[in-house]
């Protein structure tokens, strides 16, 4: 059963015009059998689920993600296996995909503009910072649609609405875990033909390399789709500013390729940061700095509650708005 507390009249119009008072009611005995929600304040030990207004801005009541767990893998699942439906190659793309992309960059900036790789084979060198880029802008667009893509959802049955946005982090982890197997595989090949390649004690760090992918992944597309649901053109902008960022990244080039002139560009980029970071880990090449990872971690928190916030005060009426 679930109860909805809300402010309604102390007395409630029976059959025949008589006022019957809430109390009076049994929820467990009612003419149709379903509880009537909006009666009285029942104590939530009565009832299965109890729904609350939200009283503040920071109402965000995580403790709900677990009561709805279940749903959450079930939106994973859903999100993965819908993707390969009616398709050729199916769960292949996520193997072509990042390698193609490897190629190209390989052929363009590697051979053609001569980027440096930091003697690093440039196939290797482009796969690691595709993979990384690549889970963070699913994150990032899969979340931002979060809102607008389920508003169908949204308005016929209530749920914690964070469990999309959670949903579409954890699925696209799927696909990133994929490419993480097949860039491991190529970088043991180029190592036992005796390239430069030595990862270090940094790999310790890579789950949270990969959690901050995540976090910046989410919290930006929180941020976004708050906002994309009252002002349209914002999703033009959204495009077009992920890929300016992916060049202000080093994902094509490395961080000591930038100019002391504009270094400070790349260090006020937290995933500049992580992506080197991320290279440092798996190659054992990379200028990352314990301060800038530091301040990462600092502003990916600031954005996760800014995120949150917002998102779940945009979910109250962006019903009536999309």
């Amino acid at each position: 059963m679930v109860s909805n507390e809300l402010s309604s009249s102390p007395a409630v119009p029976a059959s025949g015009g008589r006022e019957v008072e809430p109390s009076a009611i049994n929820p467990q005995h009612t003419d149709t059998g379903i509880a009537h929600s909006a009666l009285g304040n029942p104590h939530a030990g009565d009832w299965d689920l109890v729904i609350r207004p939200k009283v503040g801005w920071f109402d965000w009541r995580l403790n709900e993600l677990w009561q709805h767990r279940d749903l959450l893998w079930m939106l994973v699942w859903r999100d993965f296996v819908t993707v390969h439906k009616q398709t050729i190659l199916g769960p292949l793309w996520h193997i072509i995909n990042p390698i193609l992309t490897a190629l190209t960059y390989t052929l363009v900036f590697g051979r053609m503009v001569r980027l440096p790789t930091d003697g690093l084979p440039p196939i290797l060198f482009y796969m690691a910072g595709t993979v990384a880029w690549n889970y963070f802008t699913a994150c990032f667009y899969k979340t931002n649609n979060s809102l607008a893509g389920n508003v169908g959802l949204f308005g016929k049955v209530y749920f914690h609405r964070l469990v999309v946005p959670l949903s579409v982090v954890l699925s696209s982890f799927i696909s990133f875990a994929i490419q993480c197997g097949i860039f491991a595989v190529m970088t043991t090949a180029f190592a036992l033909r005796g390239a430069p390649i030595h990862p270090s004690l940094w790999l310790v760090m890579l789950p949270v390399l990969v959690a901050m992918l995540a976090g910046y992944g989410l919290a930006l597309g929180l941020i976004c789709s708050a906002l994309t649901t009252r002002y349209r053109d914002l999703s033009q902008l959204v495009g077009f500013a992920t890929q300016l960022l992916m060049f202000a990244t080093p994902v094509i080039y490395p961080a000591s390729f930038v100019s002391r002139r504009y270094r400070w560009l790349t260090n006020a980029n937290p995933l500049a940061t992580i992506i080197e970071t991320f290279r440092r880990v798996c190659l054992g090449v990379g200028t990352p700095t314990n301060h800038l990872l530091l301040y990462s971690l600092l502003l990916l928190i600031v954005l996760l509650v800014v995120g949150v916030t917002v998102y779940l005060r945009a979910e109250r009426t962006f019903v009536d708005t999309v």
